[in-house]
């Protein structure tokens, strides 16, 4: 679902991918690379383009750059299927988070800064506060905060495998409900194309 045009376009203008503009610029062996030469890039080395994916996920952007169809529009006998596939992109956009890596995502690195900050709680409380006689006390709550912790990590990282592998599944029957109904004449993918991201500065 990806506007191909689009991906290049934002790789060779948009800063935020200037890492994936370097890569493509590592294999061109060349600097300032033309439209077609970073298409050319992407057709060839795949995990460039899921380099510009991933960006663009963890900045909690999307990579689904089909706008949603337009229902009133339509036939009588398209609108079931163009609703149904209006619903997958909903829910494809809600859950496209979950394709990053856990070890990558947000969410661990909040639980590690939660963690930081208790710890850094307990010296306070011990060393400046002077509350050594309680320090086992302090020290337990840190520990278990670690289990809590650990707990959490674990349950979220099963949400991730869940919902990753929920985006493969229906992304895929989603791109062929799209092409069946292309196919019946209801709709053009093309016209459903987002051609730039409103939310890049």
């Amino acid at each position: 679902m990806l506007n191909m045009q689009r991906v290049v376009d934002e790789i060779k203008n948009v800063g935020l991918y200037s890492l994936v503009l370097q890569d493509v610029e590592r294999v061109l062996k060349k600097e300032n690379p033309t439209k077609e030469e970073i298409g050319e890039v992407l057709k060839k080395h795949p995990q460039i383009l899921r380099e510009y994916m991933q960006t663009t996920v963890e900045y909690n952007l999307s990579n689904i750059h089909l706008r949603d169809i337009d229902i009133e529009k339509l036939p009588q006998s398209c609108k079931e299927k163009a609703r149904k596939i209006n619903e997958n992109l909903s829910l494809l956009r809600e859950i496209e988070k979950y394709t990053l890596n856990f070890e990558q995502s947000s969410t661990l690195v909040l639980i590690f800064s939660v963690e930081f900050f208790v710890l850094f709680s307990v010296q306070y409380f011990i060393v400046l506060l002077n509350l050594k006689a309680y320090q086992w006390y302090i020290y337990s709550f840190f520990a278990l905060s670690i289990v809590v912790a650990w707990l959490y990590a674990r349950k979220e990282r099963a949400k991730y495998k869940k919902n990753s592998a929920l985006y493969q599944k229906m992304y895929e029957e989603t791109l062929e409900m799209i092409k069946e109904l292309e196919k019946d004449g209801c709709i053009r993918k093309a016209d459903l194309y987002i051609e730039s991201s409103d939310e890049h500065i």
